[in-house]
């Protein structure tokens, strides 16, 4: 009978203890060292995944905005040599006689032909040539958010370079390339044209 009513012993404080229904009455510690370190261990796993993909994400977003800036700082120079043709045309066209319009856009351009490759700074409104065949200054941002090669404000990474080539007696090809680096990795974006006499 004694025996009977300490197993109902047993069994009332087992219902009162809520812990006690989980595990046997002879298992009642805590986690296990090896056990808290391989849970440490999936939890840093996991976590650290989830930064290398937020680092990546940011990554790809910076490489996305330089090369929308340089494709456009590239296309600005395109057009500022065809630019060059049709002032170059104006001013002919305007003193009466156009037939010496496209020598006078080429002698504009002299100092991008190749070999030799040029800068082009917007505010001065003027191709710089530069020493051999590497330009190495990089653009500057103005106050005004104009990219020029002015040393003022704010410095960029990229450098912008212009070259020409003659195709034919009537038909020049522009290259306009601007290049940066970005985490140490360099990236360029290249724009090519041809410009011929206008008609």
């Amino acid at each position: 009978m004694s025996n009977s009513v300490s197993s109902k012993q047993q069994a009332l404080s087992r219902n009162s203890n809520p812990a006690s229904c989980l595990l046997p009455p002879a298992h009642y510690g805590g986690f296990t060292l090896v056990e808290t370190m391989v849970a440490i261990a999936i939890l840093t796993l996991a976590i650290s995944g989830s930064f290398f993909a937020a680092n990546s994400s940011m990554v790809a977003a910076g490489v996305a905005r330089d090369q929308l800036i340089a494709s456009y700082l590239a296309q600005e120079g395109i057009e500022y040599a065809r630019l060059l043709r049709d002032n170059a045309y104006l001013a002919a066209y305007n003193g009466g006689d156009a037939s010496g319009a496209w020598d006078d856009f080429l002698a504009s351009v002299a100092l991008c032909q190749a070999p030799k490759i040029c800068t082009l700074d917007p505010l001065a409104g003027e191709l710089t040539g530069c020493t051999g065949d590497v330009c190495t200054e990089p653009l500057y941002l103005s106050d005004m958010d104009i990219y020029t090669q002015q040393q003022i404000d704010t410095i960029t990474p990229f450098i912008r370079t212009i070259q020409v080539t003659g195709m034919s007696t009537t038909d020049e090809k522009i290259v306009s390339e601007v290049s940066w680096s970005y985490h140490s990795r360099p990236h360029s974006v290249t724009i090519t044209d041809n410009l011929k006499p206008l008609q």
